[in-house]
């Protein structure tokens, strides 16, 4: 079964918003903080970070 990545994060995303019930502030910060650190300088390595680290606890290379 494959399941769009962007309706895991929609679903992930929706709970956690409606079990933990962060202040809607938190909310948009994060996503605000998101969206501007996804269009800098830093995406890069932040990018090759994760699948490095991914790569280690997945065992491949």
């Amino acid at each position: 079964m494959n399941v769009p990545l962007w309706f895991v994060v929609a679903v992930v995303a929706y709970l956690g918003v409606k079990l933990t019930r962060p202040p809607m502030w938190v909310v948009l910060v994060l996503l605000v903080g998101g969206v501007l650190l996804a269009n800098s300088f830093l995406a890069g390595p932040i990018e090759s970070g994760i699948n490095g680290g991914a790569t280690v606890i997945g065992g491949s290379k």
